[in-house]
């Protein structure tokens, strides 16, 4: 099976998407008609239902939003630890 070009969509096309489904039109016909793949029609389609966008943050659960910022907030004290090392050793040299 030859490689897919990875393409991309607008929200515009990815509502109309969801429209023609829920008008009535079969799943299966709109992914051969606009060649798509099947994971992410279903994937536009569960989170026009969910959250009404397309966008990924707003589509996040509560504990990702909270993996997220305990992520970044980890990264930030790793970083201040190094600055306090790199201080640490530039003191003790003097």
């Amino acid at each position: 099976m030859a490689k897919r070009e990875r393409r991309t969509f607008t929200n515009e096309f990815k509502e109309q998407i969801v429209q023609l489904h829920a008008s009535g039109k079969p799943r299966a016909e709109i992914i051969k008609e606009y060649e798509l793949t099947p994971s992410a029609f279903d994937k536009w389609v569960r989170q026009h239902k969910t959250s009404g966008s397309f966008e990924e943050k707003d589509n996040r659960t509560p504990e990702q939003e909270e993996l997220i910022k305990l992520r970044k907030e980890n990264q930030r004290l790793a970083m201040e630890n190094d600055i306090l090392k790199q201080a640490a050793l530039i003191m003790g040299r003097k």
